[in-house]
Formats: C-alpha cells, sequence, structure tokens
C-alpha cells in the first residue's frame, strides 16, 4: 500500500489511462467500417471478423491474464499490454489487408485481455475498503468517457485522413499511460511464486470460453440451427462445465476459479448484478447508434455527440450511488439502479418515427443514470471484500462474467432486432439485389431506398427497425427488472460492512476471511520500479 493518499490517486489516474484506451478502441472500429471495406476491398465476413477477433481473443484471455497478474506482478503485466496494445494499434493503421487487420485485431484483444482485469485488480491493491468506491468510479468513468471520445475523434480524422488514423488515436494515449505506470503504479504480486499454475484449468477456461463466444457471435448472421453455431456453444458450454467440475477437485496448484471467492455473498452476487447490468446496457449499445445513424440520420461525428447525455448520465449515476451507498447501503442503492434503468428503457419503447432526437436524449440519459448506479453497486460489492492477493484473479473472474453478459446481450438482442426488422420490412416488388439489401440491416436498407429514389421505402425500413429497437428495449426492461428483483434478495446490504466503529478498516467479510488463510490476505509485496 503507497503511504501517500496523493500517491495512490497518481496511480490510480495512469491505471484509469489505460482503460481509456481500451474504451476507444471499443467505438473507432464501427466508425471507419465503411472506408476499410473499400480500401481494402473487404467482404461483410471479414467486416465481422475484424470485430470478432477482438472480442474472441479478450473473451478468451481475460481468466489467466488475471492469475498472470497476481503471480508475476500487476505493474509489469500492464506496462507489457499497454506496449502490445500500442502495437496492434499501429499494425492496424497501416494494415495493408483484411487478414493483416484481423491478426491486428487479435493483437488488441490479447493486450485488453490483460488491462482490464489488472486496472480493475489495482482498486484493490491500491485502496483500503473504505477507499474504493471513488477508485471505481475513476475506473468506469475512464472506460465509458471513451465511448463517446471515440466516434468523435475518429469522425473528425476520416473527415481529412485516411480510415488507419482512427487507430493511430490510442498511440499517443498509450505512451502517456506507460509513462504514468511507469512513474506511478507500485509493483505488486501475490506471493505465491511456488505454487503450480493450473494449466487444464487454463487450457479449458480459455477453450471454453472461445466457443461459447464464437457460437453467440455468429449465431445471429449465420443463423441459430446452423451447425457450426450449434456445435461451437455446445462445445464451449461441454467445455465450460469440465472447466468447473475441474476446478472443484483439483489440489496443489494455483486455480483458474477459486471458489473461495465464489463462496463469499457480496463476491458472487456483485459480480452476477454486474453481469445482468452489462446484458441490458451493452446489448442496448448495439441498437442506438444504429438509430442514431440509420434513423435520425447523424452522421459518425453526430452519433458521437449524440451519445453524450447517455455517458453522462452513466457518470452522474456512479457519482450519485456513491455517496447514496454510505447513507442507504448497496442494496437497496443498487436496486434502486436497476429500477431507474427499466424506466428510461421503457420510455424508448414509445419510440415511434419522427419523434427526433430530443426524447432519445432524455431516455438514454435516464438508463446512463441507473446503468451507472447498479453496475457501480455491484462491482462495489463484490471488490469490497476481495483479497489483495487474489485481485487478478477475483477482478478477472468479473469481467469475464461482465464479457459473457455482454456477448448475450449483444447477440441475443442483435437476433431480436433482426427477425422483428425483417418481419417489418416491405420488400414486395423491389429488384432481387435491393430485396436482399434491404433485408441485410437498416443501414444498408436506407441506402437502397435513397439509392432507386423511394422515400416510401426509405419510411419502411426505419419503421421496421424502430419497431425491431422497441422489442429489444422491452427485453432489456425486463432484464433491468430482474436484475433489481436479484439486487433486492440476494445483494448484502454493504453498509458499514468495511468500516469499523473507530473509522479503521476492517478485514474482508466474514465468508472470505473464515476460507482464505492469512497467506492469501496480507498486503502485496511491493517491488521495486
Amino acid at each position: 500500500m503507497l503511504s501517500s493518499p496523493n500517491a495512490r490517486w497518481w496511480a490510480m489516474a495512469a491505471t484509469a489511462m489505460s482503460l481509456l484506451v481500451v474504451g476507444l478502441d471499443m467505438t473507432v472500429l464501427n466508425v471507419a467500417l465503411p472506408d476499410i471495406a473499400v480500401v481494402l476491398h473487404a467482404t461483410n465476413s471479414d467486416l465481422q471478423w475484424f470485430a470478432d477477433a477482438y472480442l474472441l481473443v479478450l473473451g478468451a484471455l481475460l481468466l489467466p491474464a488475471g492469475m498472470l497478474g497476481d503471480r508475476y506482478g500487476r505493474k509489469r503485466l500492464t506496462l507489457g499490454a499497454l506496449v502490445v496494445f500500442g502495437a496492434g494499434s499501429l499494425w492496424c493503421a497501416y494494415a495493408g489487408s483484411p487478414a493483416a487487420l484481423i491478426a491486428a485485431r487479435t493483437l488488441l484483444g490479447v493486450g485488453a485481455a490483460v488491462l482490464i482485469p489488472l486496472a480493475m485488480s489495482s482498486v484493490v491493491v491500491l485502496f483500503e475498503p473504505e477507499e474504493r468506491q471513488k477508485a471505481i468510479m475513476v475506473l468506469g468513468a475512464s472506460t465509458m468517457i471513451g465511448l463517446p471520445l471515440g466516434p468523435i475523434v475518429a469522425g473528425a480524422l476520416l473527415q481529412h485522413f485516411w480510415w488507419g488514423s482512427v487507430f493511430l488515436i490510442n498511440v499517443p494515449v498509450v505512451l502517456l499511460a506507460l509513462i504514468a505506470v511507469w512513474l506511478f503504479l507500485p509493483e505488486s504480486t501475490s506471493g505465491e511464486g511456488s505454487r503450480r499454475f493450473d494449466l487444464a484449468g487454463i487450457g479449458l477456461s480459455s477453450a471454453g470460453l472461445l466457443g461459447f463466444t464464437f457460437g453467440m457471435i455468429e449465431g445471429p448472421a449465420r443463423g441459430w440451427s446452423d451447425g457450426v453455431v450449434v456445435g461451437s456453444l455446445i462445445i464451449g458450454i461441454a467445455l465450460l462445465v469440465a472447466f468447473f467440475v475441474w476446478e472443484r477437485r483439483v489440489q496443489g496448484v494455483e486455480p483458474v476459479f477459486d471458489a473461495r471467492l465464489w463462496s463469499d455473498r457480496s463476491f458472487r452476487w456483485g459480480s452476477i448484478g454486474a453481469t445482468v447490468a452489462s446484458l441490458a446496457f451493452f446489448g442496448l449499445m448495439f441498437v442506438v447508434p444504429q438509430y442514431l445513424r440509420a434513423v435520425l440520420g447523424a452522421d459518425a461525428l453526430g452519433t458521437g455527440l449524440r451519445t453524450l447525455p447517455m455517458v453522462a448520465g452513466l457518470i452522474a449515476g456512479m457519482r450519485g450511488s456513491m455517496k447514496l451507498t454510505d447513507r442507504f447501503g448497496g442494496r437497496i442503492v443498487g436496486a434502486a439502479g436497476f429500477a431507474v434503468t427499466a424506466v428510461g428503457l421503457f420510455l424508448g419503447t414509445t419510440t415511434r418515427l419522427g419523434d427526433g432526437y430530443l426524447l432519445t436524449a432524455i431516455w438514454t440519459a435516464i438508463v446512463g443514470i441507473g446503468f451507472g448506479a447498479a453496475l457501480f453497486s455491484a462491482q462495489n460489492a463484490a471488490l469490497q471484500t476481495l483479497p489483495k492477493a487474489r485481485a487478478g484473479a477475483g477482478s478477472a473472474l468479473i469481467q469475464t462474467l461482465r464479457q459473457v453478459g455482454s456477448v448475450i446481450g449483444i447477440a441475443g438482442l442483435g437476433a431480436v432486432l433482426n427477425g422483428v426488422y425483417r418481419s417489418h420490412v416491405q420488400v414486395a416488388g423491389l429488384p432481387a439485389t435491393a430485396a436482399h439489401a434491404v433485408r441485410d440491416n437498416v443501414a444498408s436498407g436506407v441506402a437502397a431506398g435513397q439509392g432507386i429514389g423511394s422515400s416510401a421505402l426509405v419510411d419502411s425500413v426505419r419503421s421496421a427497425f424502430v419497431s425491431g429497437m422497441s422489442a429489444t428495449l422491452w427485453i432489456s426492461c425486463g432484464v433491468a427488472i430482474l436484475g433489481a428483483v436479484l439486487t433486492l434478495l440476494f445483494l448484502p446490504d454493504g453498509k458499514d460492512r468495511t468500516i469499523d466503529n473507530g473509522g479503521g478498516a476492517q478485514a474482508p467479510g466474514p465468508d472470505v476471511a473464515q476460507s482464505i488463510d492469512a497467506s492469501d490476505t496480507r498486503e502485496a509485496h511491493p517491488a521495486a520500479g
């Protein structure tokens, strides 16, 4: 633990900067896809793999990355991951073929898989439980700021430079993060270098998550009855079941999945709450940008600007929940956050063609406030009792579950959106090529209608998309209500759990304290550098 409070917050700022590059990269690719398709002669399959390669590697490597950080040093691996991410960004910018860009995106996924859990683990390593709320808010804000900032900057760059310039956004941020992490973030490890790695667990978890993620990503495109999709999902789920069975029985090694952490109610239900929140919110993030561009007619820059109310609401929700948790407890605040999210999503279901942007700004801001409060309360509960020696592994488990929730949300809600859209859009009388374009997606449908000068077709396409969006928002609303119920019933209150009457920090919660021995809960070992 750093002795100076200012030093701890400088270290947290360095960590937040490393997460900002991940937040930026989540959005810049989508802005540049039309230009990439033309210059690199990329097929639709190539365009999909530009995103999928990143997501597959990210999902597969989160768990082992957290464990490696605990073992070999969180600062050391963070620096290495930043170098990898910067190199991947440069490779993306100057990729000369679709295959090269896919490979570069894979490299970015490797870097992100290490940066995400180790950034969260720094909250546990640097701060005592009573200070972690502020640190969680800083990390959450740094990631979410990248969501609108990426399209805004990328849209401006594409007006003056080539498509690869959008990936160069990451490079100066990576350089600053490298300097900041090197100067301010202390080295820390679990101090358990003598224990063998659970290689079988690493293999089973990585392969299982890879198969499951691939199946969920390919399902909407190939169809859920496709043999490749069904086979990937079955194999992925079977490997994950085998992984959990193995982890319950393995002895004498450092486990990938530490059941002792999962036995703690705060960690367990906090992780589940964060997963449910991600399922509801990131499905929304798939829908809203398409609505802003294809229905409201915003360009890439305008789309980024129009997501600012949602991001502002999210930051406000996090900040407000931090203050309210001290008074009412995390259980009440988290459930209220899910309820507010549900209200915002319900308001979104009332959207009709021709409503304009004002309604969208209002309901997305409300959703942002609710999601910020729900996610903050859930992650705060999960991290409050996480021992320092398990900071990387525990954070990786939380982020892996959130990633799974995000993939399910995007794939599942995307399938609902496409199904409703295709059932409502009118293609009768259109040439086969135009009909295929219209049924493919809303962007190509609008382009096809404008290409043949048919305002009626454009209105039909946009109206069908709004119907599909409404259906997805109803489902997300139901997920948010489920999150509120689960939080209210099962999440420990958290109020005054980590602060004693004298204002000092107590030991982790009783479930963890009774199950993890003293060697696991000692201070992280400082090292030079």
